[in-house]
């Protein structure tokens, strides 16, 4: 048996990696936390640089662990370095009963319960979940789409787009009437802002009186790719970028993907947060909804929306995508 304390002195991230790898495979799950308790120690102590070995087993408890010990490790900042927040991936694993017990009060709590909520679960009834965090139902609704989750492994994470809608090439018209509408478009910036304020990507946002295609003229362009969609498969779209980190940014987490769209569609239609899920239903389903693409996206993370209203004579549109550097994308080719 390898002694932990002689692993941590040496101080070689790579050995300390395989070990944390070893205790997990045979589900030590107690001196994994001795580890994460010694590399800490070390870090504060004596100034060693373990810190990335302790956020992997912390990552891997989240993981992989009983649900005590996935609990454990479950806070609001854990997991600033792993591939999610911690919340996110110990929920992706435990179900909301066997997980909730060993979860404290406060924001990572409810967090946890809301990624449950997007696998199928229904907490409604359950009152130890603060309600306030996100201030959206604790069950999916009938005319949500199913959201795309993340899956999480020992050393690489799958956070899949939504299925992309067929994009048609179309020439758009003139550019409509720019108008001010603070908060539809801070409310459209945020979906992408993982992007551009953390990784490679940009965006921009408009509103005008006019038509979708008349608000992406808006954004410069005069060709784009795009389609009409629902709802759902909007609300999908959105709840995805939101969430995502793309190419080198933080995740931000599925939950919070899914606060971005209704949070979007309740400032579109003007209505108070929180919203009524039924009166948010009814005003989002009057809306047309587009998925775009600007014509030169050549791949990578994209955002793209474009909502109208036909009876308001408005509409607003997001431009926002990220990808890797190009110096990046040519070590991996």
């Amino acid at each position: 048996m390898t002694d932990l304390s002689t692993a941590v002195a040496a101080g070689d991230l790579d050995d300390l990696i395989r070990l944390v790898d070893g205790l997990c495979s045979a589900r030590e799950w107690d001196r994994v936390v001795e580890l994460i308790q010694r590399c800490r120690h070390a870090l504060e102590q004596r100034g060693l640089q373990l810190w990335p070995a302790a956020e992997y087993a912390e990552y891997r408890l989240a993981l992989d662990a009983t649900s005590e010990h996935a609990g454990s490790v479950v806070t609001e900042e854990a997991g600033r370095f792993a591939l999610g927040p911690l919340w996110e991936v110990a929920a992706s694993t435990h179900p909301w009963e066997l997980l909730a017990p060993h979860l404290g009060p406060g924001p990572a709590r409810a967090m946890a319960a809301h990624e449950r909520v997007l696998r199928g679960e229904d907490l409604v009834e359950d009152d130890t979940i603060d309600s306030q965090v996100l201030e959206i139902p604790l069950r999916l609704l009938e005319w949500e789409p199913s959201y795309v989750v993340a899956t999480f492994r020992s050393d690489q994470a799958d956070f899949d787009a939504p299925p992309a809608p067929r994009l048609v090439e179309v020439t758009l018209p003139e550019a409509g009437e720019e108008i001010g509408d603070d908060e539809s478009i801070e409310a459209l910036l945020d979906i992408g802002a993982v992007w551009a304020q953390q990784s490679n990507g940009s965006r921009a946002a408009v509103a005008v009186r006019g038509s979708a295609t008349e608000a992406i003229a808006a954004l410069g362009h005069d060709r784009c790719l795009l389609a009409e969609v629902t709802v759902a498969e909007a609300f999908s779209r959105i709840a995805w970028a939101g969430a995502s980190g793309g190419a080198y940014g933080r995740r931000r987490g599925a939950p919070i993907g899914r606060f971005i769209a209704w949070w979007l569609g309740a400032a579109l239609v003007d209505l108070a947060w929180p919203v009524d899920p039924t009166e948010l239903e009814a005003a989002v389903n009057g809306l047309r909804w587009v998925l775009w693409e600007p014509t030169d996206f050549t791949g990578g993370w994209s955002g793209c929306i474009a909502v109208e209203s036909a009876t308001e004579g408005l509409a607003w549109a997001l431009e926002a995508v990220d990808s890797h550097r190009e110096e990046d994308v040519l070590a991996d080719a």
